[in-house]
């Protein structure tokens, strides 16, 4: 029996950035999707946008409503799920080729839980900057598990596909709480494919790094509660040397 997938859209005020996002989707050559989008109560004619999209197509469904922010409104998209595993793709990040919906299906067996792959980040202009895995401090492990994110976020949220029966809800109030669901994910999946394709094209820019320090202190706050005191200082003092040794080797670069 083929795993039906569905793949949460959270949105507000993307009217310029949703389209490529649903045509991403749209376009994908795997049948099992079911395709969710949460709007906030947009106000620049993105609701309208949806709707046309919705008349489109049969898989979508979805709500325009005022949220209490980004993981209220994923939370409403995980309640209104059905598939067999979740997947949160974001206004202004795209799937990244027809056919990755169908690969990822390829992967999946009777105890997978999890699914990871790479991600390639972009700008606004849709420009590539790079592999996460070759731009940031730590490559994708062949055998992910929840203690591998005491350095930190180590796969992308847009490409970590979870078995929906495992997938809590987001805690509120802290701008890391993706990465407290994925280790509370992996605190109880069974096995965790590494699925060796690029999954999501990631728009740079997100909540995270508008609010920089502050998701420092939530990060610390998730670390803490994961994996203690200690080992959460002790892994924050490796994160400061490893991200300085990261700079320089990067001196010159472009920024992402």
């Amino acid at each position: 029996m083929q795993p039906i997938f569905s793949i949460i859209t959270v949105v507000y005020n993307g009217h310029a950035f949703l389209p490529g996002t649903v045509e991403s989707v749209r376009r994908q050559t795997y049948p099992g999707i079911e395709y969710i989008i949460i709007d906030g109560g947009s106000t620049d004619g993105t609701t309208d946008l949806i709707r046309q999209y919705a008349a489109q197509l049969p898989n979508l469904r979805w709500i325009s409503e005022k949220d209490r922010g980004l993981y209220d409104a994923m939370n409403k998209g995980l309640r209104m799920a059905t598939g067999d595993f979740v997947w949160f793709l974001n206004g202004g990040d795209h799937l990244h080729a027809a056919d990755t919906v169908e690969k990822l299906a390829g992967c999946v067996r009777e105890t997978t839980d999890v699914l990871y792959g790479d991600t390639l980040l972009v700008n606004e202009n849709r420009v590539p900057a790079g592999l996460m895995s070759a731009l940031s401090t730590r490559p994708l492990p062949e055998r992910l598990t929840w203690r591998d994110y005491l350095g930190g976020m180590l796969v992308v949220h847009q490409s970590f596909v979870a078995r929906r029966v495992l997938a809590p809800e987001y805690m509120a109030g802290n701008l890391c709480a993706d990465f407290d669901w994925c280790i509370r994910i992996l605190k109880k999946s069974r096995e965790n494919i590494h699925t060796g394709l690029i999954l999501t094209d990631y728009l740079m820019g997100g909540m995270s790094k508008q609010r920089h320090r502050q998701s420092l202190k939530d990060r610390f706050q998730v670390m803490r509660t994961h994996f203690g005191l200690v080992q959460t200082v002790l892994a924050h003092a490796w994160i400061v040397v490893r991200a300085g040794l990261h700079a320089v080797r990067r001196m010159g670069k472009e920024k992402y």
